[in-house]
């Protein structure tokens, strides 16, 4: 059940990473406008997110890649925030917007959990 955990996340993670590429423009909308080369910072945080959840994977580098993740989902947690304030400028319901808020945290807590897969 555990290995189920953790490769469900890492699929997850990978195909929030691709998402990166295909959904670019719903990615770049999600920043205020203020935020300068957002579309570098959509494209690399795909990339990361691609590669974080391929470390996960290995054994060897699964507890720090687990930690990373997790910072990773804390420093991508005022986008969130920011899409949930300004609902309008998506075609997402906005209770969906707010519901996504504590999601953050439940996967801040399966990902410290499948870390410690053996």
């Amino acid at each position: 059940m555990k290995k189920i955990a953790l490769y469900l996340f890492v699929t997850l993670f990978i195909l929030a990473g691709i998402g990166h590429f295909l959904l670019d423009s719903f990615f770049i909308a999600a920043m205020p406008d203020w935020v300068p080369f957002r579309s570098a910072i959509v494209y690399g945080s795909g990339v990361v997110e691609i590669i974080l959840a391929i470390t996960l994977l290995n054994p060897s580098t699964r507890k720090p890649a687990g930690v990373f993740i997790a910072i990773f989902l804390l420093l991508v947690f005022p986008v969130n925030i920011y899409m949930a304030l300004t609902p309008e400028k998506f075609s997402v319901p906005a209770y969906a917007l707010w519901l996504r808020l504590p999601l953050q945290f439940v996967l801040i807590w399966w990902v410290l959990k499948v870390r410690h897969v053996e």
